[in-house]
């Protein structure tokens, strides 16, 4: 079974290739979740994260945004000295932050979901890339999306994390063509679509 380079690294990079990146998002929680663990990356590895991914569902209460937007100076102390998630105290800050500014999202857009997929239609972009070389870090559309966020009053959204964001909750297919996962979703899309 072929799969992207970077998704054989180990068990846990091998299931998270496997059965989430890239594929369609639209539950509000993990749209949050994805946000707070991209910006909590900022500067570390995504296998960190993901190992880490656990610890940070029990520290902020299953990413429920409502929860995490009444976060206050005690919870943050709480939360820094938690060894099993990245203590960064502006990290833990800007998640609070955007948890905040994420539900203003769903108050103007009715979700963050309808917000987020409205810049593609609602329909994912299908790459076709050959090689893991050809990815881009960051596109015009992931610029268009970084600024928007940043003008809601989002903190830690820059092009490349909002781009990381869009290939993990299916906005954007990035598997490799040769990537059985590739062809999953490539099948889905257009079966969704009647083709």
């Amino acid at each position: 079974m072929k799969r992207c380079p970077w998704g054989t690294t180990n068990e846990t990079y091998i299931r998270y290739h496997d059965e989430e990146w890239g594929t369609p998002v639209h539950e509000e929680n993990k749209h949050f979740e994805f946000l707070v663990l991209e910006s909590a990356q900022a500067g570390l590895s995504w296998s960190t994260i993901l190992m880490k991914r656990e610890n940070y569902r029990k520290a902020y209460d299953h990413f429920d945004p409502v929860r995490v937007s009444t976060y206050n100076d005690r919870k943050v102390n709480q939360l820094l000295s938690n060894a099993g998630i990245v203590r960064n105290r502006r990290k833990i800050e800007t998640s609070i932050n955007n948890a905040k500014c994420f539900l203003a999202v769903q108050k103007e857009f009715g979700s963050f979901d309808r917000y987020i997929w409205s810049f593609v239609n609602d329909r994912p972009i299908m790459n076709r890339w050959g090689k893991i070389s050809e990815i881009p870090a960051r596109t015009p559309l992931s610029d268009q999306i970084s600024r928007d966020l940043i003008h809601r009053g989002f903190k830690f959204v820059g092009s490349t994390i909002v781009y990381a964001h869009l290939q993990a909750t299916g906005i954007v297919n990035d598997h490799i063509v040769t990537c059985f996962r590739y062809r999953e979703l490539s099948s889905e899309y257009y079966r969704n679509r009647g083709g």
